[in-house]
């Protein structure tokens, strides 16, 4: 618990330009119609995580690995944010199913985890299954190609935080399956019935999963591994404390 404190405290100042963005987007924008202000104001969160990964640590170095993969995913969702606001759906959701190979290769392959990608293949066959008839050609490609992405990228996190079982691996999987949700709202909200308060739900969740997965990096800021190594616990039970 006081690791986990320790780096929300350590983390909130950088991280204070994505949630007042998310702030304000909420307060002016009401009903986008592709203005390009809301496009921007749409996009300014999602900026605001690169800034982010980058502000708590980065480098192009093998260390930085996953803060790489991630800001390239954030780039390129941020690209499908401004695609989708002004009504470029197909274009959107290439743009997002690249950001997710980007994040699936973030996440590695280890452990494989195979059962847990099988049960979501499967359920993305049924919900694919039960919108497929109402598809034109280009989204009866695109929407498999990307739900199985999607599925992908929820798989890997989790895998990954059953492995590790730390705090940041198992809010970055809860954040991947909140993306599950939110482009399940997206789905459903176009194809079968309309959702009640759809746009506030798809991107107060959507805003949510991006931040889980940029978050995910954090252990890689040099700071905060310099002090979970001071308090790693030795075999007697106490800590070891480095000298300056």
């Amino acid at each position: 618990m006081a690791d986990i404190m320790y780096l929300l405290k350590s983390q909130l100042l950088k991280l204070m330009p994505f949630l007042n963005s998310v702030v304000v987007y909420f307060a002016f924008v009401q009903d986008p119609h592709g203005e390009i202000w809301t496009t921007v104001l749409k996009c300014t969160p999602i900026v605001m995580l690169m800034f982010y990964v980058v502000a708590k640590g980065f480098a192009l170095a093998p260390a930085f690995k996953r803060s790489q993969r991630i800001l390239l995913g954030l780039i390129c969702s941020c690209v499908g944010d401004a695609l989708l606001n002004i009504n470029l759906f197909p274009h959107g959701m290439g743009a997002f199913a690249i950001a997710h190979i980007w994040y699936i290769s973030a996440f590695g392959w280890k452990p494989l985890k195979l059962e847990l990608g099988v049960i979501f293949y499967i359920a993305g066959v049924v919900s694919v299954s039960i919108v497929f008839n109402r598809l034109d050609v280009i989204l009866a490609i695109g929407l498999p190609t990307y739900t199985a992405l999607l599925l992908t990228t929820c798989w890997r996190a989790l895998a990954l935080a059953l492995q590790c079982s730390s705090f940041i691996h198992n809010f970055c999987a809860m954040g991947t399956v909140v993306f599950l949700i939110s482009d399940l709202l997206i789905g459903i909200n176009m194809f079968l019935i309309a959702v009640p308060y759809s746009r506030l739900l798809i991107m107060s969740t959507y805003y949510l999963a991006q931040f889980a997965i940029a978050f995910s990096t954090a252990d890689e800021c040099p700071e905060l591994g310099k002090h979970l190594e001071n308090d790693r616990p030795t075999h007697k039970g106490r800590s070891v404390k480095t000298k300056d």
